[in-house]
């Protein structure tokens, strides 16, 4: 049971971490009287979570971000392609939580989207170019993938 309330004493960590990000940047907004943009069209929803996605498991699976990790994290095994899959060192508390949030592309997505809605915000243009390079990233391992999987059934 202790290690139990050691790891949701990590969770509420993290949770009360995001929810001061997201409280401030409210804040932020009101008191610079910041004016929202508008809603994303289609193409915007869809280049920021292809974008999201990958930053996301840059930061989580890459084998040259591993490093980051390290300090929270060890390696488990190989993943994909340039990737590996690292598992928590700590057992619980906050070294868990935060290493589970640097493995888990699902966790960190919303950090990933949360940074990118704020700088939306705050550095539209800025943001935008970053988003749409990081796009181009995740389709680029796609046509890796593709082609690797065209030569594999060529070769026969």
């Amino acid at each position: 049971m202790r290690d139990d309330r050691a790891s949701l004493a990590g969770y509420r960590l993290v949770m009360t971490v995001y929810a001061a990000l997201v409280l401030a940047t409210a804040a932020a907004v009101h008191l610079t009287g910041r004016p929202l943009p508008r809603a994303m069209t289609l193409r915007e929803i869809f280049t920021t979570a292809v974008a999201a996605q990958k930053l996301s498991r840059l930061v989580t699976k890459a084998a040259v971000t591993e490093p980051l990790r390290a300090p929270v994290a060890r390696r488990a095994d190989d993943g994909g392609p340039g990737e590996v899959n690292d598992e928590p060192k700590a057992d619980s508390g906050v070294e868990k939580s935060l290493s589970e949030l640097l493995t888990c592309p699902f966790c960190f997505d919303v950090w990933v989207v949360t940074a990118m809605t704020i700088g939306h915000v705050f550095a539209p243009r800025t943001t935008r170019l970053l988003v749409d390079g990081l796009a181009a990233l995740a389709g680029a391992d796609f046509l890796h993938l593709a082609y690797a999987t065209a030569q594999r059934v060529a070769e026969g």
